[in-house]
């Protein structure tokens, strides 16, 4: 495969002719270059005027390569032939260099030019690319070319130091100004004598602008030079490998797309997204490019406005810059209705608002480039879980939350510089298992995550954010305008004819089980935990009716008979003959459910075995519930036109394996709004540690 560089234009800021008389003090010899052994000129001639000076030189370079390769190859240095045609008149160089040694075996083609900057013309531009083709060698070819092309590029990068070195030496010995070239009178005879006989192969086929010479065009971006200055100010520092990739890519897209031209800091994110492979981050950028044409995404800022329930609602904003200057996000994830929010608003409008904010953090990262005079090219989101739990979960909401984690990841790439997760409760492992997979292993990095308090003091905010920057709700000195969120309304819910517009209930049912519970006959659904510690989470929507909710556990497997780990048996299950205590035992307390409510809670198991979970129609005070019902009562209950109660419900098993946090964290894991408490622990087994958020 053809390994190809290409330089950015690296900018001197003194004239042509004192930058070549520099150049001219590189050789024969460069001690500062310390595999260039040394050249000697093997051709030269000059033009009639003196306007046109060809050069071309053989250079003995040292081979930098273990002393084994250098046994096998049988060289301890390698030839390269370099023409250079200086043109006083145009006041540009240009210089093509070959290699002589193993050109059979390896093919390295080089093209270099100096030319006076188009916008000042004290200053003089260098531009520089390369090819490496390695067709055999001995079955090192992958070794040969990691070596090459780190050698390659550590001589690249001390070029420039060398010219610089040249020049102020230069100075210090009272050269500082070195006149440009004029014509001087020619004799015609005399022109006739010295031009002697035409060789097509020299002064003609090296002319500026003839086919061997690069092209001389200079990348832009909003009237700014793509150089080494400008590099360094608005991108930060690149590897010259690096450098390549990005103009390689943008010239790819120059010539090729033909849409808006993203911005260099938007290129450079999904290089980096890529760790720098050109044709990966080049697929990439070109599905996000057909992607933001397809809903114009560009025109974002300028059209999208929230709704008034999205504001009121959405407990996110800006909030200054972190200690490094990043814009910072704040999301108090765990004040905000989640659930609320999708019946409300809907998914698309959500996902909508997520990307105006994406949108305007790489809006605000170029204003803070522009403040503070270096590259700022992601921001810092603090996201406070203070109040997350079980409600949270709510499956549609979480894949909800996996849709947009994967357009983010997929069109805005390295954006996140960081992301301060605070005050994270016991429940956290549970969400943090169900996203984590679907996000990329350099965003995962760039995760800290606090506990309780341990946000406070050294170690924890004061290390990425300045005091006066801390929110005060984080016990910090400024105040945070960011909207607190709170549950929304039902009254604001769309109704399900807007639902079905939108595709929610079809998504949401491809989601749930529906189940009818009459008296008398509960309605249960078992799962066979093969090893001890496992989490259950479940999430079910009261209808209709009120129900009771209980979790059990058996050490057998209830009817309808055995089956395959991991499947589901429902209906009612607990044989009439079991008794409680002795043959299955309550791990969860019972709970009431009304109607309308929405419930989702969690279980970490201790032991193996079969986990029920019941649903029961609630009865009346003064009355017994009775969970095993005799076959008159459910014969009674199924013919009788008395009420039922209906319920979605959906569950779901986190083994061990699967589960990225501690076990442990969920145990004991209660919430303010949980039905459940410390009297769970009463339950005859005395096993459970889980959480039940309801949603009035």
């Amino acid at each position: 495969m053809v390994q190809r560089y290409q330089s950015p234009v690296r900018v001197y800021k003194y004239p042509f002719e004192l930058v070549m008389a520099a150049y001219e003090k590189r050789f024969p010899t460069c001690p500062q270059i310390p595999v260039f052994l040394g050249s000697e000129v093997l051709r030269e001639s000059r033009s009639p005027d003196g306007a046109v000076h060809v050069v071309e030189r053989s250079c003995r370079l040292r081979v930098d390569a273990p002393r084994l390769l250098r046994k096998i190859a049988g060289v301890e240095h390698v030839v390269f032939v370099q023409t250079n045609v200086l043109n006083w008149k145009e006041r540009t160089l240009l210089i093509e260099a070959h290699n002589e040694t193993f050109a059979n075996r390896v093919v390295v083609n080089e093209h270099c030019s100096y030319t006076v900057h188009p916008e000042n013309e004290d200053w003089t531009c260098f531009e520089q690319s390369a090819s490496l083709d390695i067709r055999s060698f001995f079955g090192f070819e992958n070794a040969l070319e990691k070596i090459a092309m780190k050698q390659y590029t550590a001589n690249v990068k001390r070029g420039k130091e060398v010219i610089e070195h040249y020049l102020n030496e230069l100075i210090s010995q009272g050269t500082s100004h070195i006149p440009r070239w004029t014509p001087a009178p020619v004799r015609e005879e005399d022109a006739r004598n010295q031009a002697g006989p035409r060789d097509p192969g020299s002064l003609e086929a090296h002319r500026p602008g003839s086919a061997l010479g690069p092209s001389l065009e200079v990348v832009s971006m909003d009237g700014d030079k793509l150089d080494a200055d400008y590099i360094e100010r608005c991108l930060g520092h690149l590897t010259p490998m690096q450098e390549s990739c990005l103009i390689q890519l943008r010239h790819w897209l120059q010539e090729t797309h033909k849409g808006k031209i993203p911005k260099d800091e938007h290129i450079l994110r999904f290089l980096r997204a890529r760790d720098f492979h050109l044709d990966k981050a080049r697929e990439m950028l070109c599905q996000s490019l057909s992607w933001r044409k397809q809903h114009q995404v560009d025109l974002l800022l300028q059209t999208w406005q929230p709704p008034a329930l999205l504001e009121e609602f959405y407990a996110g904003g800006w909030h200054y810059q972190d200690i490094d200057g990043r814009p910072l996000y704040i999301l108090r994830l765990g004040q905000m209705d989640t659930k609320g929010l999708m019946k409300a608003v809907g998914e698309e409008v959500l996902l909508r608002h997520v990307l105006s904010v994406n949108e305007e953090g790489q809006k605000r990262c170029e204003g803070s480039t522009r403040q503070l005079g270096r590259p700022i090219s992601s921001w810092t989101c603090l996201l406070d879980l203070e109040g997350l739990n079980m409600r949270h979960l709510w499956r549609p909401g979480v894949k909800a939350l996996l849709r947009m984690i994967e357009v983010v990841e997929d069109n805005y790439p390295e954006t996140l510089g960081r992301l301060l997760i605070v005050r994270a409760p016991r429940v956290f492992p549970v969400l943090w298992t169900l996203i984590s997979p679907f996000i990329n292993e350099n965003t995962r990095r760039k995760f800290l995550i606090y506990s309780g308090s341990n946000y406070q003091g050294p170690g924890g905010l004061v290390d990425y954010l300045d005091r006066e920057v801390i929110p005060d709700f984080l016990g910090g000195e400024s105040v945070c305008n960011v909207p607190e969120g709170g549950l929304v309304p039902k009254s604001l819910y769309m109704t399900e004819e807007e639902q079905e517009h939108a595709d929610q209930l079809w998504q949401w049912s491809e989601t749930y089980h529906s189940a009818s519970v009459l008296r008398g006959a509960p309605h249960e659904v078992a799962m066979e935990i093969l090893e001890g510690e496992s989490v259950i989470t479940w999430d079910f929507d009261i209808l209709r009716g009120d129900v009771v909710f209980s979790l059990y556990h058996a050490k057998k497997v209830p009817r309808p008979g055995a089956r395959e780990p991991g499947t589901r048996a429902s209906g009612q299950l607990i044989d009439k003959g079991w008794v409680l205590g002795r043959d299955y035992s309550r791990v969860e307390a019972p709970l009431v459910c009304r109607e309308g409510e929405s419930i989702q809670g969690s279980h970490v198991t201790r032991w193996p075995g079969v986990y029920l979970l019941q649903w029961q129609m609630h009865s009346p005070p003064g009355s017994v519930a009775c969970s095993l019902p005799g076959v008159d009562d459910v014969l009674t209950a199924l013919h009788s036109p008395g009420p039922k109660c209906k319920l979605l419900y959906y569950y779901e098993v986190l083994a061990s394996e699967d589960f990225r946090g501690s076990m442990s964290s969920l145990e004991s894991c209660t919430s303010g709004f949980s039905q459940l408490s410390a009297a769970t622990s009463s339950s005859s087994s005395g096993q459970s540690h889980s959480s039940s958020l309801v949603s009035r």
